[in-house]
C-alpha cells in the first residue's frame, strides 16, 4: 500500500474545560457520503480523559465542519471501571442506534491502570448514554488483567470483535508494562460476547510486546487489519495483517505504507489506525506523538 499524508487535521484549542490537551484514538463513523464524524478522547487539567467529537468534510476532511462544545461521554461514577477515563473505539449502527464501544480506564498503585470495555448507546450522537455500570468485556480467568479496545463488525446477523487483551505484567526496563496480544469474540446482540480463547495476533517477543487498537475491515474473501505495535526499542508504528476467517491471521508490516515523517506532529511516533473508505476514497487516520498530544491526522490511499 502507498499512503499519501494529508497532514495534522485536529487538535483541541485547550480552551474547553474537558478537553485541554489531546486528541487520542480518532474513531470515525461516516455520517453520510459527504460528512465524517470523527469520536477522540481529550483530557482535562487533572488527566481525565473523555469522548468529544469534531465533524470533518468528507472529500476534504481537513476541513472541520464542526465541533461538540462538550464530551458526549463523561467519566463514570466514582470507584466504576471508567472513572478516570472514556476513549472511543468504535461506532457501529445497530436498529438505529449509535453504539460506541469505548475503553474505560482505571488508575492503580502497583501498575498504572486498568481497562476493559464498555458500550455507550445514543439515538442522536449527541449525547450517549451507557448500557451497563459494568463493562462488556470484564475479567475473565482465562484474561484476569484487561481486555478492552475493541473493534466491531456486524455480519451475518451476528457481531465479531477484536481486541486487546494483556496476558501479563512485567517489571523491568524502569518499570511495570504490559504485554499484550489481540484476541476475537462473537456476539449474537452485540452486547453478550463470547470469546474465543486463540490469539489472532501476538507480538514478535522480546522486542515487541504490545499489540493493540486493531481495526479491521473486509475486502471480498479476506480480512484485513491494522494495529499498534509497541516496542522496547522503538516507538509505536503501525502492523497490517490478512485473514481468510478473522481467526487466523498472516502479519506482513512491510505492506502498511505509513511511516513516520521526517519532521512535525507525527516525527516520532504512528498509532492507533481507524481506516474507511467514503467518497471513493480509502483514509487512515492516526494519531502521532506522544500517542495523540499532537492531535490526529489521516492519510489517502493512493496505490494497493
Amino acid at each position: 500500500m502507498i499512503w499519501r499524508k494529508a497532514g495534522l487535521v485536529f487538535r483541541p484549542s485547550g480552551e474547553r474545560w474537558w478537553a485541554r490537551r489531546y486528541a487520542t484514538i480518532p474513531t470515525v463513523e461516516v455520517l453520510d457520503s459527504s460528512t465524517l464524524r470523527v469520536y477522540f478522547a481529550a483530557l482535562d487539567e487533572h488527566s481525565y480523559g473523555r469522548i468529544g467529537y469534531v465533524d470533518l468534510d468528507a472529500r476534504d476532511p481537513r476541513r472541520v465542519l464542526a465541533e461538540s462544545a462538550e464530551p458526549v461521554l463523561d467519566l463514570g461514577e466514582l470507584g466504576s471501571f471508567d472513572d478516570c477515563g472514556v476513549n472511543a473505539s468504535c461506532a457501529i449502527t445497530v436498529a438505529g442506534q449509535c453504539y460506541l464501544y469505548y475503553i474505560g480506564w482505571q488508575r492503580c498503585a502497583r501498575v498504572p491502570y486498568m481497562l476493559f470495555s464498555g458500550l455507550a448507546v445514543s439515538d442522536d450522537r449527541q449525547r450517549f448514554s451507557r448500557f451497563a455500570r459494568t463493562p462488556i468485556l470484564d475479567r475473565t480467568p482465562a484474561e484476569p488483567f484487561s481486555r478492552s479496545a475493541p473493534f466491531v463488525l456486524a455480519e451475518d446477523g451476528g457481531f465479531r470483535m477484536w481486541y486487546w487483551s494483556c496476558l501479563h505484567w512485567s517489571d523491568e526496563r524502569g518499570g511495570p508494562h504490559y504485554n499484550n496480544v489481540i484476541r476475537h469474540a462473537v456476539s449474537a446482540d452485540g452486547v453478550q460476547w463470547q470469546s474465543t480463547e486463540a490469539v489472532c495476533l501476538e507480538p514478535r517477543w522480546p522486542h515487541e510486546y504490545s499489540l493493540g487498537r486493531p481495526w479491521v475491515i473486509r475486502a471480498g474473501d479476506r480480512y484485513r487489519m491494522w494495529f499498534s505495535i509497541r516496542s522496547h526499542d522503538q516507538a509505536y508504528r503501525l502492523g497490517y495483517a490478512e485473514s481468510a476467517d478473522g481467526y487466523r491471521w498472516s502479519r506482513d508490516d512491510s505492506a502498511v505504507g505509513l511511516a513516520r515523517s521526517a519532521s512535525g506532529w507525527d516525527s516520532e511516533m504512528v498509532c492507533y489506525p481507524c481506516v474507511v473508505d467514503v467518497a471513493g476514497r480509502r483514509y487512515l487516520f492516526y494519531n502521532g506523538n506522544h500517542h495523540g498530544a499532537s492531535g490526529f491526522g489521516y492519510a489517502v490511499l493512493e496505490q494497493e
